[in-house]
């Protein structure tokens, strides 16, 4: 069982050492996809609602965590959504990319930058949390871009 560890080891260095010669441009331009996916969907979270912007961005096999919790699936996602008071319009998410980053592959590539969440409390006062977000993106087979992790 050692050697079968010790194979595998050795199999993945020699793997992750041969790397893909992409060129600057093209890095370039999916950085720019991925960066303007990600400025659309903080536009349509302001304009259409969270839930209906997550949806619409999430790929099939997401994760996101909130509160210390895994929800796990667009499915789950959805229903994760449905129960919260994102429908509130006393309920806004903003943000802004600060970086972005794409694998040579073009098959993966992430963001993070500042978030501001906040709503109006049973007090009517407003409450205002801000943060730092982190997305990975993954390209899908249509050459659209669809987050896998928030």
């Amino acid at each position: 069982m050692h050697k079968f560890y010790v194979i595998t080891f050795v199999v993945f260095l020699i793997s992750s050492s041969c790397t893909m010669k992409t060129d600057k441009e093209t890095i370039e331009k999916w950085k720019g996809e991925i960066l303007e996916t990600e400025k659309s969907f903080a536009k349509m979270t302001k304009e259409e609602g969270i839930q209906k912007a997550f949806l619409n961005y999430v790929a099939e096999d997401a994760v996101i965590m909130r509160n210390d919790n895994l929800v796990i699936g667009k499915s789950a996602i959805n229903v994760y959504f449905k129960n919260q008071p994102t429908k509130n319009k006393n309920v806004s998410l903003s943000w802004e990319p600060d970086f972005v980053e794409v694998a040579v592959s073009g098959d993966l590539g992430y963001t993070y930058g500042k978030y501001t969440y906040s709503f109006v409390d049973t007090d009517g006062k407003t409450v205002e949390n801000k943060g730092i977000f982190h997305t990975v993106w993954k390209r899908q087979p249509n050459g659209t871009w669809k987050f896998v992790w928030d």
